[in-house]
């Protein structure tokens, strides 16, 4: 059994680019179908930020989860990155 507290310690990836994406900040899931709809991350900062200027979070879609490994989660990030805002817009 997976836990979502195991899901938090791994390292997100994206596999269109190998870049690294960070780590798990929030799951959003569907209540009437009891199913996870998308895994949030949080924004990337900007540099010399002090003051809690973030971009919008990374939401990715559950049908763009190639992988989860041990110690990380592969994604495929290249066509679909959106806001937050717009994914709880559906």
């Amino acid at each position: 059994m997976l836990r979502i507290s195991d899901l938090r310690m791994r390292d997100v990836v994206n596999i269109s680019d190998g870049r690294r994406l960070g780590f798990l900040k929030d799951i959003d899931i569907d209540h009437n179908l009891g199913r996870i709809k998308a895994l949030i991350l949080p924004g990337q900062g900007k540099f010399w930020s002090w003051f809690g200027s973030r971009t919008d979070d990374i939401v990715i879609p559950w049908d763009k989860i190639k992988k989860i490994g041990v110690d990380v989660i592969l994604v495929d990030a290249s066509t679909y990155v959106e806001s937050t805002a717009k994914h709880r817009e559906d």
